[in-house]
């Protein structure tokens, strides 16, 4: 005889999913079988996150947290470092090279000067930086750090490029500064023969190596750095160009970098003395040695920015 089971409801379905008072199930499993099947799993994923561990373990034990594993031409990074520059504009104008303000407004050129200190504020003061204190060394060309030393970058004197001065925005001749980009290991290759520059470089920069080789053979130990309107206007608009410091160009003495702790990438500040106002006035900059090479479509070896004051 064939036997039909009661008829359920859906509530009582669902209800006698949940327990089973008979049998006591729990979701269509008894106690025991509960325990066997959360062993199983249990024993599953602890095997299965120890192998993750002992893999993560080995990996790591292949790098060196201070020091990248591929360098130079093996790196995507490569041997070309570029060039920066600061203040840059607001955050929410990511495209914008343009550096445009009143000079004869405070509150509009507050802005880049703020950006400008925060930028400074690691190198005014040590102790932000981690490490950075008792390793700094006031270094120089016949004088570099030594091991686990940092040279010290002392931009509190760098005037009129100070924030005392408002970095000379107020006056219509402000101050940017520029950096090298970092590359782990990457040693210049200087232009220290004065015989053999380059034509392309600027004529007053050649002047000053020139000069500066007559008075010291170990300065020319430099990355040398150019800012010139790019256009023939724009050269006509940008007025006298001053460096500061006054060696024109990023020291030898902090390469290569190695990543100790606590250093600070040299800085050199480029003071615009009078440049016209009302105009927009496109500026490149270019940072010299033999294993630095220009591209200005990509710009590779160098920075634009725009400068307008009104």
């Amino acid at each position: 005889m064939y036997y039909k089971p009661p008829t359920r409801t859906k509530w009582e379905t669902l209800q006698a999913f949940l327990y089973e008072s008979e049998s006591g199930r729990v979701f269509g499993r008894t106690g025991s079988s509960w325990a066997k099947i959360g062993l199983f799993y249990l024993i599953f994923y602890s095997i299965l996150a120890s192998m993750f561990a002992i893999m993560l373990w080995v990996f790591f034990q292949t790098l060196d947290a201070r020091m990248p594993r591929w360098q130079l031409t093996a790196s995507l990074i490569g041997t070309n470092p570029g060039l920066g520059f600061r203040p840059m504009p607001p955050a929410h104008n990511v495209d914008s090279t343009l550096i445009w303000y009143r000079g004869s407004d405070p509150e509009n050129y507050e802005l880049w000067k703020r950006s400008l200190a925060q930028f400074l504020e690691v190198y005014r003061k040590p102790g932000l930086t981690p490490g950075r204190g008792q390793n700094i060394y006031n270094c120089d060309y016949d004088r570099p750090p030594g091991k686990g030393q940092v040279c010290d970058v002392d931009v509190k004197n760098w005037k009129p490029c100070v924030e005392e001065n408002h970095f000379n925005y107020h006056k219509s001749g402000p101050c940017i500064f520029l950096k090298l980009n970092r590359i782990f290991g990457w040693v210049p290759q200087y232009y220290n023969d004065t015989r053999t520059l380059p034509p392309s470089m600027p004529k007053d920069l050649k002047q000053h190596i020139e000069a500066t080789g007559r008075n010291s053979s170990i300065r020319l130990n430099t990355v040398w750095v150019s800012c010139e309107g790019e256009n023939p206007s724009d050269v006509e608009n940008v007025g006298p160009i001053k460096y500061i410091p006054s060696h024109r160009g990023f020291p030898g003495y902090f390469y290569p970098y190695d990543n100790t702790e606590g250093y600070l990438s040299p800085l050199l500040a480029v003071h615009f003395e009078r440049p016209k106002t009302g105009v927009l006035i496109q500026i490149e900059c270019k940072a010299w040695a033999k294993n630095i090479r220009f591209d200005r479509k990509e710009r590779v070896g160098s920075v634009h920015f725009e400068l307008m004051i009104d």
